[in-house]
């Protein structure tokens, strides 16, 4: 006996990445060197802007035994109009959203951080507005540069007011501060 007609179906799925943390920041602000020096992911580090043109993920262990990791996703840089595909960043973005929290790495040497710190958050909430609310702690990076060093407590404090919040912190992986 025959069985009644099947129905047919294309179907497009779409893989978004499980991460803990994810990594977010315009070009070239370090976000591949902190997941370098924060995990055993080996992702392509360089000093030019859109090195990283596909995520990567690391592991971070805690030095307590029986503490759970943290997967990290480093996302590439976000630019202006990434909630609309620039730079792909429709893509990238898509990758975060998954992420119970953010680490918004600022460029410290930028000419403009506060600046920069505005302009992915403002994509972040073009993109998604529950995206733009997900916990973030912001990451002054390059402390190992010595304008950086010299402007980082200035440079929190705008932050402090840009965020409204105090999860500020001034790092540099490269010297791993």
């Amino acid at each position: 006996e025959n069985g009644e007609p099947g129905a047919e179906r294309w179907l497009k799925l779409e893989l978004k990445l499980l991460a803990d943390v994810g990594l977010v920041g315009c070009p070239n602000a370090g976000k591949s060197t902190l997941l370098a020096a924060s995990t055993n992911a080996k992702p392509k580090i360089a000093d030019y802007p859109f090195t990283t043109v596909t995520p990567n993920l690391g592991v971070w262990r805690p030095e307590v035994v029986g503490d759970e990791g943290l997967v990290i996703a480093d996302i590439p840089g976000l630019l202006e109009g990434a909630h609309e595909g620039v730079g792909l960043g429709r893509a990238f973005l898509r990758h975060v959203e998954r992420c119970k929290m953010l680490v918004h790495v600022v460029d410290g040497s930028s000419v403009d951080p506060v600046g920069d710190f505005h302009a992915v958050n403002t994509e972040l909430q073009l993109f998604s507005p529950w995206l733009a609310k997900k916990p973030q702690v912001v990451v002054i990076n390059k402390l190992d540069m010595p304008e950086v060093r010299q402007g980082a407590s200035s440079l929190a404090a705008q932050l402090v007011q840009a965020a409204r919040h105090k999860r500020i912190v001034a790092i540099s992986p490269a010297s791993r501060e």
